[in-house]
């Protein structure tokens, strides 16, 4: 099962995608899905490899994650209601690719939020995959996205690390053409002070918006959602909740 519903809505017209960060799990979107609900109806994409998928091998290629969960989306997708995608670092790339799989087979994204991640087709040498698992972890605390308590349990770490790993081998792997682009408004988050996102780079996002751009730009490093989680909230509520 792919994607997760922490919060069903079944009366909404209006259904969130949510696709984590290398690393993360559906449980992240938690409290997104309380905050919206019922307003709109939240599903959490749940990677291969992590939590009750833990027994499942990562899979370390962002095209062929993306075709998976187009795949296991089409249920959520053939509902008649607006779609919105959002996603943060590696998420933001694979809602992106998502989206123009949608829109290749006649679908509508009502809208598209990348966040925490520098546009597709601008590229940097990243390793972070072939470090060791201890390199790994260092990437991890450096960034703050994971529980520090967790990076401290040997044991979990050694069950979760190959998910992180493949994680991590797909979207430092991973090439986009510049010409690549989605029909759908695209909304691009940033923080002011994330190492892995210069300004420029997300402005770079423009390049691959066919429709509507805008770039919001927040106090903070690659995890500024979790502090202006109101803000976002408020936007991501605007979206869903706007006519037609």
């Amino acid at each position: 099962m792919w994607a997760r519903c922490f919060h069903p809505a079944p009366e909404s017209d209006a259904q969130l995608v949510c696709f984590p960060h290398a690393g993360g799990s559906a449980s992240f979107y938690f409290p997104v899905s309380a905050q919206l609900s019922p307003d709109a109806e939240v599903f959490a994409v749940q990677y291969p490899g992590r939590q009750d998928r833990r027994k499942e091998p990562g899979i370390g290629d962002i095209q062929a994650l993306a075709d998976r969960i187009h795949e296991a989306l089409r249920p959520l997708l053939e509902r008649p209601r607006r779609t919105v995608l959002f996603g943060h670092s590696m998420g933001a790339t694979l809602a992106f690719e998502v989206a123009r799989r949608i829109e290749r087979d006649g679908g509508e994204v009502s809208h598209l939020f990348a966040s925490g991640r520098r546009a597709p087709s601008s590229t940097r040498p990243e390793t972070v995959h072939r470090r060791d698992d201890d390199g790994i972890i260092e990437e991890l605390k450096a960034l703050a996205g994971t529980d520090a308590s967790l990076l401290g349990d040997e044991e979990v770490m050694r069950v979760v690390l190959p998910a992180i790993r493949s994680d991590y081998r797909a979207i430092e792997t991973y090439r986009c053409p510049p010409e690549a682009t989605v029909r759908a408004p695209l909304t691009v988050l940033t923080g002011d002070s994330d190492p892995k996102t210069s300004l420029e780079e997300a402005e770079a996002w423009r390049g691959h918006a066919g429709g509507p751009f805008d770039l919001r730009v927040f106090p903070g490093g690659h995890f500024f959602l979790s502090a202006q989680g109101p803000a976002i909230i408020a936007l991501l509520r605007e979206r869903l909740t706007a006519a037609g």
